[in-house]
């Protein structure tokens, strides 16, 4: 049992209880249901569960899709006058019914959202008390049809198929507070420079009655506004806005400081704080112009990557494991992490504002839905916006991920030729998904936030009748084309590249034990690819397992592979960087459990030779070359530009440039000296040479020197006859 310390307007001490631990499961069937919930039900031989926690880790649910009734019996002295006590369910995964003494209170639905419900009455009746907790999380079987909103949880070709995320997977407990209780806080920064922030906030306060209440806000310890107001009993939404002075910005950790301002909201009822909330937050601005972002007025070209939950048992992620996520991101070079397909815990998005990595923020909504969930959709993203909008990382949302009615995640290997019609329909014509269901999800955090750019859906190519487009999804090198590609698609399609948020190939992991490699090569294919993600039709094309002798030749084959799509995509990219491309985000960072996925860290954080591969591609000043052919005819001139693109905030003075090319026992050099701009793409000269008539590999290499500014890069290609 823990206290609420008495607060500045003589807030008294009230009761707070954590109901985390051993909690009594049994399955929920409908007798249970309806005879279990109260005190006099006998559970001494009911298993025991962790909460939070999901179900699957139970060995006796490990298989298990639920539901599960959960008890939890407690002792809680009866309130005082004043008082209000309300059980509030933190996290569950995915809808519910809670009951206390067996009275029933609610059925609560939406995995990242809180939900309370007031017991104060109930808790003046005796100080011994039952709480059970139904928790449903059925699977999706129509994977065209779905209607729980968990977006990479419950389908996504990363995460097993058989998994469910079931159970409560954040904390229950008791709260108590005055007449009136703040049930939601919604904390923005519409605009900030040096001079001044604006922070535009808005309450829900569910008040046990009509009263005067005196709504005060706190910034960094001072007072920064007080609001006299009257409110109704129920619910009652509140907006104000609150001007900062001179305020000390937030920014990108490649921008400058990461600034973070406390901000305190006290509701007073008779002179006596009834309740408060805190939010850190960061001031900042962001705006966005044909996917060029401005954070401050300082425009930046973003490098991301696609964050697939730290596990896919969120429970089990440890706020160190979190974090690590977004150091190893930063560690890589990366300006922003898109949570693909899930919102994840808060020390993830508190981990981000400290270290300063921006995020995309998706809403769970993942390939193709019911008809049904638009309300409660609509409801969910508003609810996101007053959960997270505080955090100065998050600088985008994004309603839907690829609302594409494809059979795809669900074990079967991915076969464009089959896909290619429906792929292509789904992207140019009408469709529940795209059409309806992601306006209104659009609306929503566009109502809710004004300070964010919002995106109603991502991966959606250019259609009739208003050629709308979003971000691009492309897969050269692995479900299409070849990995060389995409520079001749970029000068074609110009459009299509101006915020490539996906791309990459699957590579095998170091952390391989769950394949069996010892069993090489007759593994289990059809188990890998139907529960680990791995695409072995795929394999076969690009990096056929037949072609070599080990697991371990092969497993660096495919890391080899796969770090030379990330490597010359984003050099691509870069080199495009504002004309059009505002940035990128490779796919993806990490596993959420054993996979063959494209992920450049596995489940373990063991790096792939990706990892490097986007570390180096991503690092502040790179010199690239126009990227030569695979091989050359001997006696064929060869011509190629060379760039270097900058990020820095400044310019390179008086930098040196050595391009060198080896071949044959032949040496050629060619230096360039000049000024690098700032933040831009600047092409430095072009070489020029004749492939020689020998056999043999011919390497170019680059190198930029400039004070303390060091790149350089290699390039190979060979001569043959």
């Amino acid at each position: 049992m823990s206290t609420e310390a008495e607060g500045r307007a003589g807030e008294t001490v009230r009761l707070g209880l954590d109901l985390a631990g051993a909690w009594k499961v049994s399955v929920a069937s409908d007798d249970a249901l309806r005879t279990s919930v109260g005190l006099d039900t006998d559970d001494s031989e009911w298993l025991e569960m962790n909460v939070p926690g999901h179900w699957q880790a139970h060995p006796l649910f490990a298989t298990s899709n639920g539901p599960l009734l959960y008890r939890r019996d407690f002792t809680m002295p009866a309130p005082v006058d004043g008082e209000r006590r309300f059980v509030v369910v933190d996290g569950i995964f995915y809808q519910g019914d809670v009951w206390l003494d067996g009275a029933y209170l609610g059925d609560p639905e939406g995995y990242f959202i809180p939900h309370a419900y007031d017991v104060t009455a109930l808790s003046r009746l005796d100080d011994e008390h039952v709480l059970a907790i139904g928790a449903t999380c059925s699977p999706q079987r129509d994977k065209k049809n779905k209607r729980n909103i968990t977006g990479v949880f419950q389908h996504w070709d990363c995460i097993d198929p058989l998994f469910n995320p079931g159970g409560i997977w954040r904390g229950v407990r008791i709260e108590s507070t005055g007449p009136v209780r703040i049930d939601a806080l919604r904390v923005l920064c519409r605009d900030a420079n040096e001079a001044r922030a604006n922070l535009r906030l808005h309450a829900r306060l569910d008040s046990d009655g009509e009263r005067p209440v005196k709504v005060v806000t706190w910034v960094d310890g001072e007072v920064a506004d007080v609001q006299q107001r009257t409110v109704a009993v129920g619910s009652n939404e509140l907006e104000w806005d609150v001007d900062v002075s001179q305020p000390e910005l937030w920014w990108p950790w490649s921008l400058g400081e990461q600034n973070l301002t406390d901000v305190r909201v006290e509701v007073v009822c008779d002179g006596v704080v009834s309740h408060a909330a805190d939010r850190r937050t960061g001031l900042r601005e962001v705006s966005v112009r044909d996917w060029v972002y401005t954070i401050n007025g300082e425009r930046l070209f973003i490098k991301g990557a696609n964050l697939a939950p730290t596990r896919a048992m969120l429970a089990d992620a440890t706020a160190d494991e979190l974090r690590r996520d977004v150091e190893l991101a930063r560690d890589a070079g990366l300006d922003l992490l898109r949570v693909h397909g899930h919102i994840s815990r808060p020390e993830l998005y508190a981990a981000a504002d400290e270290l300063g990595m921006l995020i995309w923020q998706d809403f769970p909504l993942q390939w193709a839905y019911a008809r049904q969930i638009r309300r409660e959709a609509v409801r969910q993203a508003t609810e996101a916006v007053n959960i997270l909008g505080h955090h100065p990382s998050i600088i985008t949302w994004c309603g839907h991920n690829e609302p594409l009615a494809l059979s795809v995640g669900d074990g079967d290997t991915f076969d464009i030729k089959k896909l290619a019609i429906p792929f292509i329909a789904g992207h140019q014509l009408p469709s529940w998904n795209k059409s309806v269901l992601d306006r209104w999800l659009k609306r929503a955090f566009e109502k809710a936030d004004v300070t964010r750019p919002v995106v109603a859906h991502s991966g959606i190519l250019p259609h009739l009748p208003q050629l709308e487009g979003t971000d691009s999804h492309f897969y050269f090198g692995w479900y299409h084309g070849q990995e060389r590609d995409l520079p001749g698609f970029a000068a074609m399609l110009p459009r299509l590249v101006r915020f490539v948020s996906e791309f990459g190939a699957q590579a095998v992991p170091e952390s391989a034990d769950f394949m069996k490699p010892h069993q090489w090569p007759d593994l289990d294919w059809e188990h890998l690819c139907t529960n680990h993600g791995m695409q072995k039709s795929i394999f076969d094309e690009r990096v056929p397992p037949a072609a070599f002798d080990t697991f371990d030749e092969w497993r660096l084959a495919t890391q080899v592979y796969q770090a030379d799509v990330l490597r010359h995509h984003i050099e691509t990219l870069r080199r495009l960087k504002y004309r059009p491309t505002g940035g990128f985000c490779m796919f993806a960072f990490n596993d959420a459990m054993p996979m063959v996925s494209w992920s450049v860290l596995d489940h373990e954080r063991s790096p792939k030779l990706g990892f490097t591969a986007l570390a180096e591609a991503c690092r502040p000043v790179i010199v690239v070359a126009d990227r030569p052919p695979a091989t050359v005819r001997a006696g064929e001139r060869v011509s190629l530009d060379i760039h270097v693109v900058s990020d820095r905030r400044e310019d390179l003075i008086d930098a040196i440039v050595t391009a060198r090319v080896e071949m044959a026992h032949d040496e050629k050099v060619w230096k360039w000296e000049g000024d690098i701009a700032a933040d831009d793409c600047t092409r430095v000269g072009a070489i020029d040479f004749v492939a020689p008539f020998a056999e043999g590999e011919v390497t170019i290499d680059l190198t930029l020197e400039c004070g303390d500014v060091v790149a350089t890069n290699r390039y190979t290609t060979y001569s043959a006859d």
